[in-house]
């Protein structure tokens, strides 16, 4: 399949790397040649320099024999072009645009035929989205959803004073007292698919598959916290915070932004009447202790410096707040921040980039495609859901009887409203929902790819 991404930006290099890892042929777009070098030297790719919204370079870029054009660039209104000028030139072509201005969200909707866009992309709403959902469940560091939301795979962090230290997870369900499968662990910086026999120790990041319904029980039976955030403090007034605030406003909780431009505070203080803006630099001591900061529920760091959230976020540590989130833009420092203690880690490009590759999997594989698709385990495990149908193999026999692949688990089946944590006896039938984790390099196209 023949794809062109047009823009190298951060969310172009991270679906560079997904993409040609997984071997499709890639074509990258971008006015920057020295940005274009730099890919083309690590990726198997090939390079085309110019505007992504002229027919001229899109036609030398070959868009009339592309399958999928993804346009990410930092400006909107140059996605959306790209995406009208390539279905004008290749009718059949699927197109994706990543659309962030929050003025053009309900047009764009409305006249997406128009725009010839396939799917739209808003890394800045996803992040506020995720960072909602992690806010309503305190102790979690990660959330992802399977099953319309019934079934969840949470990480969390054994502490020194954790009830989890020195645990085999073979005596796991009778510390939490519900039915839950660890089907990841990430220790020293490497991911580990444990058996029963494995013991976790102080420091280890655990990925835990539990329908939606035990999450409460789990962090209680942990000893984990879990009241919902009343105040929260977010540092930084760009379009995560704005999109956050709205869904927090919604819920009735009470939200301070602070933010050092003047222009953009005044900006925010009229889209959002009920929210305190503070104008000042989030990276003071002196502002945060003026403003009471210690004695917030939550506070989330999203300025646009990685370093500054990170410090931030030290800070709210240091003083004991009860829950951290701490917005990336690079990933690239991953093993240094997940060494701090700076609670949740978000990136806004991860989750966008996550969404495109769901859509390209299921691009290329028409039937039997994975219908949710998630990355645990700082990419180096993936979670995926698939539909049990007419073609899969191995239906209604017993897991305990199959071959699978290496380094491939079955975390969850689905059956109509009731989720299973399966053990050998387990089995799956057409019409059950089945969600897969895999830690090795293979990837998993449909669910039949699983077994030996």
């Amino acid at each position: 399949m023949k794809i062109i991404i047009a823009g190298d930006g951060k969310v172009g290099a991270t679906l560079a790397r997904q993409l040609s890892a997984e071997g499709y042929d890639l074509t990258l777009v971008d006015k920057k040649a020295s940005v274009l070098e730099v890919s083309e030297e690590r990726y198997d790719i090939m390079a085309v320099q110019g505007n992504c919204a002229s027919m001229e370079v899109l036609d030398r870029a070959g868009v009339k024999e592309s399958n999928l054009l993804i346009a990410v660039t930092g400006a909107d209104e140059v996605n959306l072009l790209c995406c009208m000028t390539a279905r004008g030139m290749n009718p059949h072509i699927h197109t994706i645009a990543r659309v962030t201005n929050p003025e053009y969200t309900e047009q764009i909707y409305k006249m997406r035929d128009l725009f010839g866009i396939s799917m739209l992309v808003n890394p800045e709403r996803s992040a506020a989205a995720e960072i909602d959902r992690l806010l309503r469940y305190p102790g979690f560091l990660k959330r992802d959803t399977f099953a319309k939301g019934r079934v969840e795979i949470v990480e969390l962090r054994v502490d020194e004073d954790s009830k989890l230290r020195d645990v085999s997870l073979s005596d796991l369900n009778g510390i939490v007292k519900c039915n839950v499968l660890v089907c990841a662990v990430l220790r020293d910086g490497k991911a580990v698919a444990p058996d029963g026999q494995f013991r976790l120790k102080s420091g280890d990041r655990i990925f835990v598959t539990a329908p939606a319904d035990n999450l409460t029980m789990l962090l209680k039976n942990l000893g984990i916290i879990t009241h919902k955030a009343k105040r929260v403090v977010i540092c930084g007034g760009g379009r995560v915070s704005f999109y956050l605030a709205q869904l927090l406003l919604k819920k009735g909780v009470r939200v301070q932004i602070i933010e050092q431009s003047e222009e953009r505070c005044v900006q925010l203080a009229s889209l959002l009447p009920k929210a305190d803006i503070i104008h000042g630099d989030a990276s003071n001591e002196f502002v945060l202790e003026s403003e009471r900061v210690a004695d917030c529920d939550a506070i989330v760091t999203l300025t646009g410096l990685d370093e500054m959230n990170t410090m931030i976020s030290l800070y709210g540590h240091n003083t004991g707040i009860p829950q951290i989130i701490t917005k990336v833009g690079r990933l690239e420092n991953n093993t240094v921040l997940n060494a701090l203690p700076v609670g949740s880690i978000i990136s806004p490009k991860s989750l966008c980039s996550n969404a495109i590759m769901r859509y390209v999997r299921a691009l290329k594989n028409q039937t039997g495609a994975a219908t949710a698709v998630h990355y645990i385990a700082d990419g180096q495990a993936e979670a995926m859901e698939f539909r049990v149908d007419e073609n899969t193999l191995h239906c209604k026999e017993p897991l305990k009887q199959l071959q699978l692949k290496k380094n491939v688990l079955i975390a969850c089946i689905t059956k109509g409203t009731r989720q299973v944590i399966p053990n050998g006896d387990s089995f799956f039938e057409k019409g059950n929902n089945v969600i897969v984790v895999t830690s090795g390099n293979q990837v998993i196209y449909q669910l039949n790819d699983i077994f030996a």
